[in-house]
């Protein structure tokens, strides 16, 4: 067998372990019974911000830490600790993807996704004709 054969079947069976690898320890999406089963593992958890309780960033102290409450689509009420800075427009968001693992009665997130809502609204939409007319003076 030349070299260059040995070589591509190596890559190729490193690159499959890897991608075996990968799958096997990306997290998935669940809420937070799910999550609170199985602390050691990663979870996505989808819900909404509890805009009645309190959001705790206090800059001075630990810019890197955002604490909030959450309601996962399930209703379960949960305090999540962000490991990051309060996001612009966090209490405009619409619903909320927090990335991390459950500890104790608190979940800490490594990463957070927002849905914030449209700055298009729905009067200022526009509709489109088939009846489009063609310009003048042609």
């Amino acid at each position: 067998m030349k070299r260059s054969h040995i070589i591509l079947i190596v890559m190729i069976a490193v690159s499959g372990a890897f991608m075996i690898a990968s799958v096997s320890d990306s997290s998935s999406y669940a809420d937070f019974a799910e999550a609170f089963e199985n602390p050691e593992k990663e979870y996505h958890v989808v819900g909404t911000l509890d805009r009645t309780a309190e959001i705790v960033y206090e800059p001075e102290k630990n810019p890197n830490l955002t604490g909030f409450t959450m309601l996962d689509n399930t209703g379960e009420r949960r305090t999540v600790w962000l490991n990051k800075s309060k996001p612009q427009d966090f209490e405009r968001s619409e619903s909320l993807v927090l990335i991390g693992k459950a500890a104790g009665d608190e979940f800490h997130a490594s990463d957070m996704l927002m849905k914030c809502p449209s700055k298009y609204k729905e009067e200022q939409r526009f509709e489109y004709s088939d009846n489009l007319s063609k310009p003048t003076g042609q």
